[in-house]
């Protein structure tokens, strides 16, 4: 089964404004139906959203059953207010608050929950974030509240001690995974936390000269070195190129040619087993 575990409907791979704009006031359906086309031409029967406010990827999941595609979506992603994640998601300022977020995803149909704990990668300074993840308590209550509601849970996250507290507390599967460190390979691992790397994020970057291009090196050979070694741990990695980011295309079709240039000869036996999984719980 070809799958996509991390893409953005909403998003197109150019300026994520406009590309916003476009499905304001109503999702645009024309871009939608294209964008679902191009998947199913190229064999894609699976596709996992990361979400979006504006209700993009809820539309596509109504449509995805006519080109024979299974969608998943958490609807809005969640973050904390005045923190990353506002521009596409919903936001909290109390836990109470996001108790009400959830039970509301719960209601609109979403298909799993999405956390956005962290910051960015800062393209121009290999190994700096753009801010610093949540406090670890809060990350591991918003987990624990996702779950008693009978969710799934995806996390962008980035960090170490992010990435490690979201492991610790359950998690199903992070996204992006930047600058992790063994303790936190372990950790994941353990849990059996899928990682989903999205690395075409950074490596279709190159050459581009939108950012330093030694920094870009620097972040793409950190990611490498992390998922060989998270590989070599019995981890479990799965495909998700991110699509709609800047420099990653619907259908690009980057992510795995990437994937297995790091993992080398086992790269398919380990993506499959990854997929699988998030195929299975979300």
């Amino acid at each position: 089964m070809k799958c996509d575990c991390h893409m953005h409907m909403v998003l197109d791979g150019v300026e994520w404004r406009a590309a916003m704009q476009r499905h304001k006031p109503v999702p645009e359906e024309n871009f939608i139906r294209a964008v679902l086309l191009t998947y199913q031409k190229l064999g894609y029967t699976y596709l996992r959203d990361g979400g979006d406010r504006l209700g993009a990827g809820e539309r596509a999941r109504a449509l995805a059953g006519e080109y024979s595609i299974r969608y998943r979506t958490p609807l809005a992603p969640i973050s904390k207010r005045g923190h990353y994640g506002g521009f596409i998601g919903v936001q909290f300022d109390t836990l109470k608050e996001y108790v009400g977020l959830v039970q509301k995803a719960r209601g609109d149909g979403a298909d799993f929950i999405k956390i956005m704990i962290s910051g960015l990668m800062d393209f121009d300074c290999c190994g700096v974030l753009t801010e610093d993840g949540l406090p670890v308590g809060e990350i591991r209550e918003m987990i624990h509240i996702a779950k008693a509601e009978g969710f799934s849970v995806m996390a962008h996250a980035n960090g170490a001690r992010t990435v490690e507290a979201a492991a610790a507390a359950g998690v199903d599967s992070v996204e992006h995974g930047a600058y992790l460190d063994a303790d936190t390979l372990a950790a994941m691992a353990e849990m059996g936390t899928v990682w989903v790397p999205t690395v075409s994020t950074v490596a279709n970057l190159r050459g581009k000269g939108r950012f330093d291009e030694g920094a870009v090196q620097g972040i793409f050979a950190s990611a490498s070195e992390n998922i060989r070694r998270f590989a070599q741990m019995g981890g479990l990695i799965a495909v998700g190129s991110d699509a709609g980011a800047w420099a990653v295309p619907h259908g690009c079709e980057t992510e795995e040619g990437l994937l297995t240039e790091i993992l080398g000869t086992a790269a398919g036996e380990i993506l499959e087993k990854g997929n699988r999984i998030i195929m299975e719980k979300f």
